[in-house]
């Protein structure tokens, strides 16, 4: 059976939080209760003796996560409707899972020297890949493909009723690139119309496909259909150790602005993520 973390309403606020990840993720912030509302994230993860809690929060709403011992992780700049930044911060409850992967922190700096030193990929759309949008015909497909990449996810994205939820209520688009008619490789905005922004995330590529510069070309794809519904600024949280990922964000423009450590439960163990951002408008 498989095994997920809750989405649900805490207080005002949406948060994620479960044993797989063994932590509470604020995933929309509410000014309704703040500050009091901390006590209530910090309660939770002590009943269910969570190790850390992640959150995004507006800058102008930082000091009273700093005073109850919250860092900063990372930053994405003017994530709220293109003006207010927005801060990913983070409280640890267990002094294992603070330390710093220091071998893979250090092969990823290697990584992006070695990049910023090399030219940009260039767009080139091979004729025999098409590349479009998904839709609910396609939901039998996208979860086949990311059970073949991931042994473990922090979404159910291995659920056709959640693919098919998110679709139906527009939260995220999903995209994917045909080789004839088989899906080869799929990946989702995940939208926040409201302050115009949007996640680029769950990348997948069947092994038979990789190394064709497959997830580079949905992303900019991605970006495209972006700019049409007017969205701001992009973002992605992508694997430390995935140096392929890690490629194929900066060699596209998008800038780097720090790691969660020991964030989120992939492939089946917590690994560190990497943020970084783009700005479209």
């Amino acid at each position: 059976m498989e095994i997920h973390d809750t989405i649900e309403k805490l207080g005002n606020q949406l948060i994620q939080h479960g044993k797989l990840n063994n932590r509470i993720y604020l995933i929309k912030f509410s000014w309704e209760d703040f500050p009091e509302s901390l006590s209530a994230l910090e309660k939770l993860a002590e009943k269910n003796r969570y190790t850390k809690i992640f959150a995004k929060v507006p800058a102008s709403a930082v000091v009273p996560f700093l005073q109850n011992d919250y860092s900063i992780e990372a930053y994405i700049p003017r994530y709220y409707s293109g003006q207010e930044d927005c801060l990913l911060v983070s409280r640890f409850f267990d002094k294992t899972r603070e330390l710093k992967p220091v071998d893979e922190l250090s092969a990823f700096y290697e990584l992006a020297t070695s990049v910023r030193k090399s030219r940009k990929l260039k767009y080139k759309h091979p004729l025999k890949y098409l590349i479009r949008i998904l839709n609910n015909k396609d939901a039998d497909q996208i979860t086949g493909i990311y059970k073949q990449v991931f042994q473990t996810y922090p979404f159910p994205i291995f659920d056709k009723e959640y693919i098919l939820k998110n679709m139906d209520d527009h939260s995220v688009v999903y995209f994917g690139i045909f080789d004839n008619q088989k899906l080869v490789g799929i990946s989702s905005a995940e939208l926040d119309l409201t302050n115009q922004n949007a996640e680029m995330t769950d990348f997948a590529t069947l092994p038979e496909y990789r190394g064709q510069n497959i997830a580079f070309k949905l992303l900019i794809t991605m970006e495209n259909e972006m700019k049409i519904i007017n969205i701001k600024t992009l973002y992605t949280i992508a694997r430390l150790k995935a140096p392929g990922m890690n490629k194929t964000f900066l060699k596209a423009g998008y800038k780097f602005s720090g790691t969660l450590i020991n964030n989120t439960n992939i492939s089946g163990e917590i690994e560190s993520m990497n943020v970084y951002y783009k700005h479209l408008l």
